[in-house]
């Protein structure tokens, strides 16, 4: 169904929240907002975030933990934005983060409210189909440490009750029909814009921004972006099953936010681009059908609630094809390059050497053949965490 389609500017003055959820385009926006944050003030608008992404400022105010090993967010990042738009006085403002969709209560969506400036915050939501959304949310938990295998994912997400296991977080983010109703039932549903994301529009999304904060057309503009790609099966299953050796040995979660996230896979995605040989991640029939299912029933329940909607919510349901009955046997069996796993290792030992080492007394030796893999990994994780904190 083809709904509302936006003509008109948001009033001056508006804060304008972007709350995701994740992989929807918020990255694209982000990043298109934040190249151009210099050329909008002359428009009336005004990018107050400091980064591309305030994602620490969001964790904070919705009271949820860091990504798996990161530096833990504090009231003080959230305050530091809130002067910032502050400052922006009563000029039209644009605040941008997925993980604003995670805020879980509606007391803690009402103080967000209310600090942002309340009549003025309109909330903007932005909506892909879930059958889309599945296969990308997977890798991106794999990159924080998830260890299950995407079939058995899909399973758990999709069939077994009460569908909170491994990733509580998802359904939170991705029941978009109870997100939407979460924020209208706080702010009204006349300050509630959806928009449905139309992948076959590629800088649709960029276009609905620009006319709803004022700004002249063209003026967003995307932004490339390597260490935002999504990964590949074969990449996928080399961080997965690294994720299970680094519990099973006991590693500490700081460890993992250096080496592996922002080390070996950052340097990977950059340096490695997918080629058409690349197993892709792909998403078994049966939960494609499920996803549309879910979908179709989510569209219906966001256009009761009376938030403006734009876009086409048959978009929600859409089935892509071809689906595989099993993951990645289709395509192929999914190996990893040499090139590409020596990036990642490369990636991996370019930020351990960036902590400097102190070398303590020598110790008794012992050649690396006397001692177990296990105790070697021990060993290094330990000792890279303690350069790590004594930077």
């Amino acid at each position: 169904m083809e709904t509302d389609c936006i003509k008109e500017a948001l009033p001056v003055g508006t804060r304008l929240l972007h709350i995701g959820p994740h992989k929807t385009g918020t990255t694209a926006i982000q990043g298109a907002l934040f190249a151009a944050k210099d050329t909008m003030p002359e428009h009336g608008v005004d990018f107050p975030a400091h980064s591309r992404h305030p994602m620490e400022a969001a964790l904070a105010a919705c009271a949820r933990p860091a990504m798996m090993g990161d530096t833990v967010p504090t009231d003080k990042h959230w305050t530091r934005l809130l002067d910032a738009v502050r400052a922006t006085g009563d000029r039209t403002s644009v605040i941008s983060s997925e993980f604003f969709a995670d805020a879980q209560d509606d007391e803690t969506l009402a103080r967000i409210v209310e600090q942002l400036g309340g009549e003025r915050v309109h909330i903007l939501i932005t909506l892909r189909p879930l059958a889309r959304i599945m296969p990308s949310q997977w890798q991106q938990y794999v990159q924080n440490g998830l260890r299950m295998g995407y079939g058995d994912w899909l399973e758990h997400m999709l069939r077994k009750a009460p569908y909170e296991q491994p990733n509580p977080s998802f359904w939170r983010r991705h029941r978009h029909d109870r997100l939407v109703e979460r924020w209208a039932r706080v702010v009204g549903p006349e300050r509630v814009t959806v928009v449905v994301v139309d992948d076959s529009d590629r800088d649709g999304l960029l276009r609905t921004f620009e006319t709803l904060l004022g700004l002249p057309a063209n003026l967003l503009r995307p932004v490339p972006d390597a260490a935002n790609r999504s990964l590949t099966l074969a990449e996928t299953e080399m961080l997965r099953k690294l994720n299970v050796e680094f519990r099973g040995n006991g590693l500490p979660d700081e460890l993992y936010s250096k080496l592996v996230r922002n080390g070996a896979v950052m340097h990977m995605k950059n340096a490695c681009s997918p080629t058409p040989q690349d197993v892709k991640i792909t998403t078994p029939r049966w939960a494609v059908e499920a996803a549309g299912a879910i979908g179709a029933e989510m569209a219906g329940t966001i256009a009761a609630t009376g938030v403006r909607v734009v876009g086409d919510t048959a978009l929600l349901s859409a089935v892509p094809e071809p689906a595989s009955e099993a993951v990645g046997k289709a395509a192929g069996v999914p190996r990893i390059a040499p090139e590409v796993a020596a990036q990642a290792l490369y990636g991996a030992l370019a930020a351990a050497a960036s902590a400097p080492v102190r070398h303590s007394a020598p110790a008794k030796a012992r050649t690396v053949h006397q001692t177990s893999s296990k105790e070697l990994v021990r060993v290094l994780g330990h000792r890279c965490l303690k350069k790590l904190r004594r930077r």
